[in-house]
C-alpha cells in the first residue's frame, strides 16, 4: 500500500494551479475557466467508467487517478476546499447510503 493521499495529490495541484500557465498543465487548466477542467473531468470519467465496463483492471486504475488529479483541478477552479469534501463525506457516512440518500433534499 502507498503512503501517497488524496491530500498530498491536492497540496501538489494546489501548488501547481499557482505557476504560470505556461509552466503548468494545471495552472492552464485552471486558468481556462471553470468549464476546461470541468471538460476534462467528464472526458476522464467517461475513460473510467468504460475500463470498468471493459474489465480493465489497469485502465480503470489509470483513468481514477485521472478521474482525481482533474476532480482536484475542479475544486481549485471552484474555490472549494478538500477539506470540505471530506468533511460532507464524513457527515454523509455517519448514516447508512440509504438514509442519507433520503435526507437529501429534492432537486
Amino acid at each position: 500500500m502507498t503512503a501517497f493521499t488524496l491530500a498530498d495529490l491536492d497540496a501538489i495541484v494546489r501548488r501547481r494551479a499557482a505557476a504560470p500557465p505556461k509552466e503548468s498543465y494545471t495552472a492552464k487548466l485552471v486558468a481556462g475557466g471553470p468549464a476546461k477542467p470541468a471538460k476534462k473531468l467528464g472526458e476522464e470519467a467517461v475513460e473510467a467508467a468504460l475500463a470498468a465496463v471493459q474489465g480493465d483492471r489497469a485502465g480503470l486504475a489509470s483513468e481514477a487517478a485521472d478521474v482525481l488529479y482533474h476532480l482536484l483541478v475542479v475544486l481549485v477552479a471552484g474555490g472549494v476546499p478538500l477539506e470540505d469534501v471530506m468533511a460532507e463525506l464524513e457527515r454523509r457516512t455517519a448514516q447508512g447510503g440509504l438514509a442519507e440518500k433520503a435526507s437529501r433534499r429534492p432537486e
